[in-house]
């Protein structure tokens, strides 16, 4: 059997040593990263992957896409896809900076929340995701709009950037999105008021919402908040929250650690399945969340 290699691409000056991480313990034998890797460079890169082994081999070669931002990965994906030669093809798996994975570990750890603690599930909820801009929302937004819920991006700088944002994810994948003013104190409040679900995916370290805020939330369900560096993105929710009471009484949360270890065995699940599929795979954080469903239990 030919060995398993995965050509890993970023368009940043270094590839993610997490990343590297996981493939390797997922199995791979071979890793070779490609660093400052621009839209344009896909194709060569692609088709120098694919001719150089043959067809049968394709599932033991993979290409995976890093970064920090969703729309150059999906576009990455694209690209790559496009260079494909049937039968010349190869695995590609797209998660930049680790949070396509994290974004579905995310969703799928509020979605166990409200199935165990109501008895319901994401369709028809209202879900507030604050760090609008970022990749980790990005993906929440999207997977929660599939699933039937109402999602809404908060943009702290405004609401004309993530208005953006959520254009591309209706061009990109047919769904609706909102796009609100977080910028004050008092827009941030008017942005919950109807939140039946809060998620916090801003910058590491920064407190998004108080308790205070928090009562402003009177349907709040559930919230979950990826910061793992204190203080806490949402009050009450520590990195250890596993639906733990949110301030008040109003809601359960979920912290950084219950989302992460979600995360950390979705990637490497799917670092694997592209080792042991016989047909070639293309993974984003459409296949992520199934998987992180299944995991969260």
């Amino acid at each position: 059997m030919a060995r398993s290699i995965l050509h890993m691409l970023t368009p940043l000056r270094h590839m993610s040593p997490f990343d590297v991480n996981m493939a390797v313990d997922a199995g791979f034998e071979t890793l070779v990263t490609y660093t400052e890797v621009s839209l344009s460079d896909v194709v060569s890169l692609t088709q120098d992957s694919i001719f150089s082994r043959s067809p049968q081999d394709g599932t033991r070669t993979g290409i995976f896409i890093g970064g920090k931002n969703a729309e150059d990965a999906l576009d990455m994906v694209d690209r790559a896809k496009k260079a494909f030669v049937p039968p010349f093809v190869n695995h590609v798996f797209a998660d930049p900076a680790g949070s396509f994975t994290t974004g579905a570990a995310m969703v799928a750890q509020v979605s166990r929340a409200l199935r165990v603690k109501f008895g319901t599930d994401l369709k028809g909820k209202r879900i507030v995701i604050f760090g609008g801009a970022g990749v980790v929302a990005y993906v929440a937004a999207v997977i929660g709009a599939l699933e039937g819920a109402q999602t809404v991006l908060v943009g702290h700088d405004g609401e004309e950037r993530v208005s953006k944002i959520a254009f591309t994810m209706k061009w990109r994948f047919g769904v609706e999105v909102g796009a609100v003013d977080g910028t004050t104190p008092a827009d941030r409040r008017k942005a919950i008021q109807d939140a039946d679900v809060i998620l916090s995916a801003g910058p590491a370290g920064i407190p998004i919402l108080t308790a205070d805020d928090l009562a402003h939330a009177p349907k709040l369900l559930v919230a979950s908040d990826v910061n793992a560096v204190p203080p806490a993105g949402i009050a009450g929710i520590d990195v250890n929250a596993v639906d733990v009471e949110l301030p008040g009484g109003r809601g359960f949360g979920i912290g950084a650690l219950a989302v992460g270890n979600v995360k950390y065995q979705t990637q490497r699940r799917l670092f694997q399945r592209m080792l042991e599929s016989d047909t070639p795979l293309c993974l984003d954080f459409r296949d992520a969340y199934p998987l992180a469903v299944e995991i969260a239990g």
